[in-house]
Formats: structure tokens, C-alpha cells, sequence
């Protein structure tokens, strides 16, 4: 597509991602998005790919800010600003929407959260230390205060440590805790090669296996899942309408209907949609396992 996602001027004032209320401001707002039907979905979606419609993008794109704040809420253990990782998070969200096809059967969120997450690791692997220096409010407070409280080079002695702790009002644990922090250091995960072999640098890239898939590995899954996609797609076309329908709603939608809602439906007993839904299902494997 040759023109951004990015929203009109103008037409949703959304708020900045900068502060605390700032944030609360933006999750006031993403909440109030209205979310979409699976049919306005798709008929947003198909806007978008047939005819580059970008006010159709903006829709597809507010309605799930909400699930990047909770994506980003699940990260944030690694001591980052949220509002950083919501903002990356978007950024995934956007190149989702751009490729998202309505046609392959799957909603927007669940083809969506391999991009936003795959943009919050790449953010969380370029900012995060692995050391953190000091993260409570009494750690906060022995960072400016334990060098200057030191006697001597080398680590405390046990009397040494019991009265700092007494002297600035923090347990000796917590005295022992920050010493060992302050006295580490952060290792370059792929720190340069030292030009001589006697000089030779053990950093964790030499030595931590990459459990990711390589290009080649992850080209024949996603066409192997496409595949999979199309053929299951072209499967349930085949069935009669009320195997069609009773499989749908037993499997294809956020709202599943029971066997008992689908017997009152279509005027049979619930044993037979049973029946019918094992039938389909059998017909569906099938047709997946020619692949």
C-alpha cells in the first residue's frame, strides 16, 4: 500500500503517552473504543485491502489499543515504561492491520498478536539491563548513599553491614542485596571479538543457543499454515448448510452456541447436532491431513 496508517488530523484526539495521567488519559480512551463485530471486521478489512481505504485502517487500528495495553501490561516486568512498550506495541499492531487478509478466517487479534509481540521483544532486547541497579525506594536510597558509607575497599563485614543498615534504616539484607548489584556490571550480549586468540571474550552470544527459527525454518511454516488456512477454508464451503452452520458456531465464533442452543435451532434433538458437528469435523480433518 502506498499511504501510511496514520490517522486523519482532527478526527480522534488521542491522548499523549507521556506521564501518568497521560497514560491513564490513553487507557480512558482506548477503553471507550466501541470493539467490532466479526462482520464490521471484515468489511473494514476488506476496505483496506481492496481499496486502500485508510479511514477503514484507523477503525481496525483504535478498536485494538485496548489489547496492546494488555500485551503490554504482561511485559512489564522487565522494568520498562509501559507507555514505551504500548507504543511499539502499536507500531506491530499497524503492520498487522496492513496485512491482515479478512478471507483467511481468523480475526484481527489473534493474526495481530504475533506482530505487536514481536515488536515489544525487539524493544525489550535493545533496552533492557540485566542488572538492575535499584528498583525499591530503601535500594533507591543505598545507591546514593552506600559508596560514601564504605570504610575500606572489598565487601562489607558482617559488623559493616549491620550498621549501615542501622544508620540509613534499611534491613541488612537489603544492605547485602544492593552490595552485589552495585559491584556487578552489565555484559554486552554480543560485546566485539578481541583480535587476539589469547584475549578471546566469552560474551553470551558466543555461548547461548538461538531458539528462534531461522528464515528458511520460518518461510515453510508460514506457507505450510497458509495451506492449512486455505484448505480448511475450502472444507467448510463443501458442507451443507447446517453442518456449515453448527460448526461455525460451535468453533468459529467468539460467542459459541451449546448443543442444546443449536438443537432448538434447527428443530432436532442435540444428540444429532452431535452427530452432524463429529461428521463435519471428521470431513475438516480429512481434508487438513491431504496437506
Amino acid at each position: 500500500m502506498g499511504k501510511e496508517l496514520v490517522p486523519k488530523k482532527n478526527t480522534l484526539p488521542i491522548p499523549a503517552l507521556s506521564d501518568t495521567d497521560g497514560l491513564d488519559s490513553y487507557i480512558r480512551f482506548a477503553n471507550r473504543i466501541p470493539m467490532l463485530s466479526e462482520e464490521e471486521e471484515k468489511e473494514l478489512a476488506r476496505k483496506l485491502r481492496l481499496q486502500n481505504d485508510i479511514d477503514a485502517a484507523q477503525k481496525l487500528i483504535l478498536s485494538h489499543l485496548r489489547f496492546v495495553i494488555k500485551v503490554a501490561r504482561g511485559f512489564s516486568g522487565y522494568g520498562l515504561p509501559i507507555t514505551d512498550l504500548i507504543q511499539e506495541g502499536n507500531i506491530g499492531l499497524m503492520k498487522a492491520v496492513r496485512r491482515f487478509d479478512p478471507e483467511m478466517g481468523v480475526r484481527l487479534v489473534s493474526f495481530a498478536v504475533h506482530w505487536v509481540k514481536a515488536e515489544m521483544h525487539d524493544y525489550i532486547l535493545k533496552n533492557w539491563r540485566i542488572v538492575k541497579i535499584a528498583t525499591t525506594k530503601s535500594q533507591r536510597k543505598l545507591f546514593f548513599n552506600l559508596r560514601s558509607s564504605k570504610e575500606r575497599l572489598g565487601w562489607f563485614s558482617d559488623d559493616e553491614v549491620h550498621s549501615v543498615a542501622k544508620e540509613l534504616g534499611v534491613k541488612p539484607e537489603t544492605v547485602i542485596e544492593m552490595e552485589k548489584r552495585m559491584s556487578a556490571y552489565d555484559m554486552a550480549f554480543d560485546a566485539p571479538i578481541e583480535e587476539s586468540d589469547d584475549e578471546a571474550s566469552f560474551h553470551p552470544a558466543m555461548y547461548l543457543e538461538d531458539q528462534s527459527r531461522n528464515p528458511e525454518q520460518a518461510a515453510e511454516e508460514d506457507e505450510f499454515e497458509e495451506k492449512v488456512q486455505t484448505r480448511l477454508q475450502a472444507a467448510i464451503d463443501k458442507l451443507d448448510e447446517r453442518s456449515k452452520d453448527i460448526i461455525m458456531s460451535r468453533w468459529f465464533i467468539d460467542d459459541k452456541l451449546t448443543l442444546h442452543d443449536l438443537a432448538a435451532k434447527h428443530q432436532v434433538s442435540a444428540e444429532r447436532i452431535r452427530q452432524i458437528e463429529e461428521l463435519a469435523m471428521n470431513k475438516l480433518k480429512r481434508a487438513v491431513a491431504r496437506i
